[in-house]
């Protein structure tokens, strides 16, 4: 009794002993697989991207990370899904992947580049500055990181040069709304639109003629003090302006045209007289 009750608990060992290493060999196998498959979906990712269809490349390169999330090839994958959607104008889309990686993967090393293709994917979004705010102010927002916490980059350098692009942008809106509120003759708020303009986007090629308009709605409502010094202003930075020039035929009623020469030499005492206003 005692002898078979031994030679059915080898047996059971045995059995056991067996199918661990049978299991062993399939989950060496099936990993070995999924290796296989995750390099085959990329390496077709990559040459449908250059066969231009790039919706079928990025669906590759979500396959890899499927195959295999902990991999390194996971994280690359989803920016070449990104990439892919980007290089045939699927900003949308590349946008979704971005912020998938940028949430998932914390501490990539090219957190930089999916931050600058992520604004410039919202700033190619931008096609009406007085309907696409949301996509001048996400762009807006992802440059200024960009030029924040990787200033060292490349992609700072560009993103400098975006942002001074949006300002045009955001002021030539500002300069749209403040026509419009001054063809219709409410003074008020197309004075505070020329003013931000004035504050906010002084670099921009609008801030001379949001100028000479604060000049032209002051004087016509009475405030020619206030008037007399935005021409000063205007006067003092953009001397050779054509918006000063309109300015000071406003303020100056006996304004007559002059030779070139006369109204280089009277410039300075002119200038001198509109300097006094602010003090």
């Amino acid at each position: 009794m005692n002898f078979h009750k031994i030679f059915i608990f080898l047996i059971v060992i045995f059995l056991f002993s067996s199918c661990a290493k049978k299991e062993e060999k399939i989950s060496i196998i099936e990993e070995e697989n999924l290796e296989m498959q995750m390099i085959e979906a990329y390496n077709e990712g990559i040459k449908e991207l250059e066969r231009g269809d790039v919706r079928f490349a990025a669906k590759k390169f979500n396959e890899v990370e499927l195959l295999y999330p902990q991999s390194v090839w996971a994280a690359r994958s989803t920016l070449m899904a990104a990439y892919s959607y980007y290089s045939d104008m699927y900003f949308t889309d590349a946008i979704i992947e971005l912020e998938r990686f940028l949430d998932k993967y914390k501490n990539h090393p090219r957190r930089d580049y999916a931050y600058y293709l992520l604004a410039i994917c919202h700033y190619n979004l931008i096609v009406d500055e007085k309907k696409d705010l949301g996509e001048i102010i996400k762009a807006e927002k992802y440059f200024q990181l960009i030029i924040k916490n990787y200033p060292n980059t490349e992609f700072a350098v560009d993103s400098e040069f975006k942002l001074e692009l949006i300002n045009e942008i955001l002021a030539s809106k500002e300069m749209y709304l403040a026509r419009y509120y001054s063809d219709r003759e409410k003074w008020i708020p197309a004075i505070n639109r020329f003013k931000k303009i004035v504050t906010n986007y002084d670099t921009t090629i609008y801030v001379e003629e949001a100028l000479h308009r604060l000049v032209e709605i002051n004087y016509r409502i009475g405030l020619e003090e206030e008037a007399k010094k935005y021409a000063a202003l205007l006067g003092y930075n953009y001397l050779s302006s054509e918006w000063y020039k309109a300015s000071f035929k406003i303020i100056n009623k006996d304004y007559k045209s002059i030779s070139k020469r006369e109204d280089e030499e009277k410039q300075k005492s002119i200038l001198e007289r509109f300097k006094e206003l602010f003090y």
